[in-house]
């Protein structure tokens, strides 16, 4: 979820330009089956993604080569598993939604896997706030979440932007086991990878420091790789170039990696640790719930909105 790390939480800073023109959204197979969540026909399953995706896609408040690199990995991700995501079936009323002094604003894009897809659901959204001196907060993520017939990481990116130079990037591939318990498993998709090498081509640029979570929580659930960083710029330009030639070639890395290593290779998962893992992901994203949305959506857009919008993630979020 957009709120995921931040919850909102950075003090009022100037706002950033928010120019952007209409971008289609990308064709996708319409023989798909029925959604876990609604229990509705086909053509109107395709009229609320229809409907829900061009607002999503548009990335309305960031700059350019933000909203570029956000693109290229929803892009990717899609094509990349094309027929086996169905579409999106969020009400529109929650693909968008915002505050009644129309002073935050966000849109969420949540596609399920098929049947027999290694994939839960994928997850987008960005979220724009004006801070009360003027300023504004704009969030943008994409995570993907695999079911129980694989144990392997999920993927987890959240570009938050605080101010036209102030910007916190949360790339990971969070584990779904003890890597102290499971060695074989740290090694596979840690070491192998070496996601530590992308880490530190970051934190060799000056602008970049170590970024800490106020939640010890949060902190607990992200792997040893990952890649927490607040990148301070004196120009609002330095910044733009650092997104683009720095960040975006990670993220894109980091995503490719695990679409090679974890949403492609088959692994063997018994029974009993299916139930396992079921049981370890219901229990990260209710205490993402927890932890975050409950608290930061009312304050953002009110206790109706709120109430909706989480009853509906709620859905996608019980594995």
């Amino acid at each position: 979820m957009a709120l995921l790390f931040s919850r909102c939480l950075y003090s009022p800073l100037s706002s950033s330009s928010s120019s952007s023109s209409y971008l289609p959204p990308s064709s996708h197979s319409s023989k798909l089956s029925r959604p876990r969540v609604l229990s509705i026909s086909a053509p109107f399953h395709m009229e609320l993604h229809n409907e829900g995706r061009p607002k999503f896609i548009e990335f309305p408040y960031v700059s350019s080569p933000h909203r570029s690199l956000m693109l290229d990995l929803v892009s990717t991700v899609e094509t990349y598993f094309d027929s086996q995501l169905l579409p999106c079936t969020l009400p529109p009323d929650v693909q968008y939604y915002q505050n009644q002094g129309g002073t935050s604003h966000a849109s969420l894009h949540i596609r399920s896997g098929h049947v027999s897809s290694p994939i839960d659901f994928i997850l987008g959204s960005w979220i724009h706030c004006q801070l009360p001196n003027g300023g504004a907060l704009n969030i943008t993520s994409l995570s993907a979440y695999l079911n129980s017939s694989t144990d392997s990481p999920n993927f987890l990116m959240e570009l938050i932007r605080s101010s036209p130079t102030s910007l916190v990037l949360i790339l990971d591939l969070p584990p779904r086991k003890d890597l102290v318990l499971d060695p074989e498993y740290l090694q596979k998709f840690y070491e192998d990878t070496k996601l530590e090498a992308q880490r530190q081509l970051l934190e060799k640029i000056p602008e970049v420091k170590p970024y800490f979570s106020s939640s010890l929580y949060i902190r607990s659930v992200v792997s040893p790789t990952a890649i927490l960083i607040r990148i301070e710029s004196e120009k609002v330009e330095r910044m733009e170039e650092i997104i683009e030639d720095h960040v975006g070639p990670v993220a894109r890395q980091v995503l490719q990696l695990w679409l090679d290593k974890c949403a492609s290779e088959k692994r063997e998962v018994a029974e009993t640790e299916r139930e396992y893992l079921q049981k370890r992901d219901e229990l990260v994203r209710t205490k993402t719930i927890e932890i975050d949305l409950a608290s930061s959506l009312p304050r953002l857009f009110g206790p109706e909105t709120a109430d909706r919008v989480m009853a509906a993630v709620k859905e996608y979020f019980s594995a």
